[in-house]
């Protein structure tokens, strides 16, 4: 990361805010916030004597917040150290996300608790790529029948005192929880994770459209991976996918790389929930970055070819290899979505999401300087972090 915060302005470039894209804009940075944003036609006059950096006309849009990221790099936040988790911010920081969710896998009690423990320790300290923001639990208390890549010797139902635990220890750290609401006891155990701030999810879940809404109900406001481990659509038996798609109370997340969901399902959840109710996720396993070859995954032993993560046992997708400059870039290319809709899905979306809106996800003055310069080509010029340029 370059430099010391301080304050200049980026001008000429195409702004990409709230109230739409401003053409010929500027964003202006003081210390690690946004001060102003607006046309340069109305600069004249201000910001006297400060640093002009000109982005030439390219893209300038929100840093991408990930909700659904195991690691990268090489390294997985289940067995990560200090020092692995820069790795994987770092990497992740490369493609656009400037900030995320530690994500974990269904694991024995004790390794998730030290999971969240080293997430808490992290976010304490300066952190100098994308920013943890929270941990996300994927499981373990979710079917077996729609395992994925979850290990099954150690899924189980809901253990309302681990949350008791994990709560009263760690405060505010964990933001989402990922868990099959047809389980006994986890319609108790969304109300719970509800009243705690937590967000509620479903995913490798065997639930009917009827245990959605009932889950829904109570609490339940998001879905992982969207078509993905969970019963799918039927005209006569809509399934868990039938019930995200049409209950705007839950918001879904796609892994848009053309293998986890065909482009014709992409579409399908954008156009059924509708661009402000989707959330671009990666769902990156340690293998991102890294070359075709051998990893693991929570224990599960995976074969990554042509950049494709599959368990050995079974040929199932395990996790993904996925960016978010290339989901974005997916969309904008494959389903024919604009940049600005692709935005608020890598960026908006998922900040509101987990109630961080007033400080990130979209470009507005008060809001941490997280920021990213595109080509016409969407790609990554440079990406800023509380002001300061990575990756240049």
């Amino acid at each position: 990361m370059s430099g010391p915060s301080r304050e200049f302005v980026v001008v000429n470039a195409r702004v990409v805010a709230p109230a739409g894209t401003i053409e010929r804009g500027y964003v202006h940075i003081k210390e690690d916030k946004i001060a102003a944003i607006g046309s340069v036609a109305d600069l004249a006059g201000q910001a006297e004597g400060v640093e002009r950096i000109d982005a030439g006309g390219a893209w300038l849009i929100p840093g991408f917040v990930d909700v659904h990221v195991h690691g990268g790099a090489n390294h997985d936040f289940m067995d990560a150290d200090e020092e692995g988790i820069r790795e994987i911010t770092k990497f992740h920081a490369s493609n656009g996300t400037t900030s995320m969710l530690a994500t974990t896998l269904t694991a024995p009690r004790e390794e998730l608790t030290a999971v969240i423990a080293l997430a808490a320790d992290y976010m304490s300290k300066p952190m100098p790529y994308a920013k943890l923001v929270g941990v996300h639990l994927e499981g373990p208390f979710v079917n077996v029948k729609w395992k994925g890549a979850q290990n099954p010797a150690y899924i189980l139902p809901p253990q309302p005192e681990w949350l008791e635990e994990w709560v009263a220890r760690f405060p505010g750290v964990v933001k989402l929880q990922t868990l099959a609401p047809e389980i006994e006891g986890s319609l108790d155990y969304i109300e719970k994770l509800a009243a705690n701030g937590i967000v509620p999810s479903c995913g490798h879940t065997d639930a009917t459209y009827d245990q959605i809404i009932a889950a829904a109900d109570r609490g339940l406001r998001h879905a992982v991976h969207t078509f993905n481990a969970m019963t799918p659509l039927h005209h006569r038996n809509p399934g868990t996918v039938g019930a995200v798609l049409t209950d705007d109370r839950i918001t879904a997340e796609v892994i848009a790389d053309g293998h986890h969901v065909h482009p014709a399902g992409v579409k399908l959840i954008t156009r059924a929930k509708g661009v402000h109710n989707v959330i671009l996720v990666t769902d990156a396993m340690a293998a991102a970055g890294m070359p075709d070859g051998d990893y693991d995954l929570g224990g599960l032993p995976v074969h990554m070819k042509c950049g494709v993560a599959r368990l050995k046992e079974n040929d199932s997708l395990a996790g993904s290899t996925l960016t978010m400059i290339s989901a974005v870039r997916f969309l904008v290319r494959e389903i024919g979505v604009s940049l600005e809709e692709a935005s608020l899905m890598a960026s908006a979306n998922p900040a509101r999401q987990l109630g961080l809106a007033d400080s990130i996800g979209t470009l507005e003055a008060g809001k941490q300087a997280d920021f990213l310069l595109l080509n016409d080509d969407l790609d990554i010029q440079s990406t800023w972090i509380d002001g300061k340029k990575l990756f240049a």
